[in-house]
């Protein structure tokens, strides 16, 4: 396949981007990377390759997410169905070594997707981005190791694909209640249901210092 990768920076809507280009059967598919107010969460914008069959488009490639992390090695990958709308699962993260980069990307339906700072002395501690993801917008986002993952399902019969960095470990996974004022997260419609082994996290402790990473 022949692949020729350009780089440029530009500016949208106040937020600086990477575009790279790949060249496919004589089309181009991008991978956009944009930044967020917190700096290591990620969104990639797809923009596929669509013709009279369908589309194409790219779910990883380590090349072209080299400045996220150099040489990402995906441990694990995994398939979610959520049945109820306005489900929150989450919310979720594994403590060193353990510690894990996901691509969360939603194939089916829509979600309310949610990334917590959790690492000590970060300037953004307990601080937390949103962002949509669905079948249509074809977004991921980029949650980073020391970060708590959750999301709740905008429609029914939701399906989401995770790309982990990092295996899972039973004795490594650490949990926030949902609902934590500590965090003050404004779910995006009213919450439906919540597994009882969420509903039993802890709230934050008063001297809660984070993950150390």
């Amino acid at each position: 396949m022949d692949k020729i990768v350009y780089k440029y920076i530009s500016i949208l809507k106040g937020q600086y981007l990477t575009i790279y280009n790949s060249k496919y059967s004589n089309k181009l598919i991008f991978m956009i990377i944009k930044n967020t107010k917190i700096n290591e969460v990620k969104v990639i914008d797809s923009e596929p390759f669509k013709d009279e069959r369908g589309f194409l488009n790219r779910i990883f490639c380590q090349d072209e997410l080299n400045e996220i992390q150099p040489n990402m090695v995906i441990k694990q990958i995994n398939h979610s169905m959520t049945s109820q709308k306005g489900t929150v699962r989450g919310l979720h993260f594994q403590n060193p070594p353990y510690a894990e980069l996901k691509i969360i990307r939603c194939i089916k339906g829509s979600i309310f997707d949610v990334a917590v700072d959790l690492r000590r002395d970060s300037h953004t501690f307990l601080k937390w981005h949103r962002e949509i993801l669905s079948e249509d917008n074809m977004k991921a986002l980029v949650i980073p190791e020391g970060f708590a993952h959750g999301f709740q399902s905008l429609e029914d019969d939701v399906e989401m694909i995770y790309l982990h960095t990092n295996s899972y470990c039973k004795e490594a996974e650490g949990s926030l209640r949902y609902d934590d004022p500590k965090m003050g997260i404004d779910w995006q419609i009213e919450v439906s249901n919540v597994s009882k082994k969420d509903m039993s996290s802890e709230f934050i402790s008063n001297d809660y210092k984070g993950v150390l990473i």
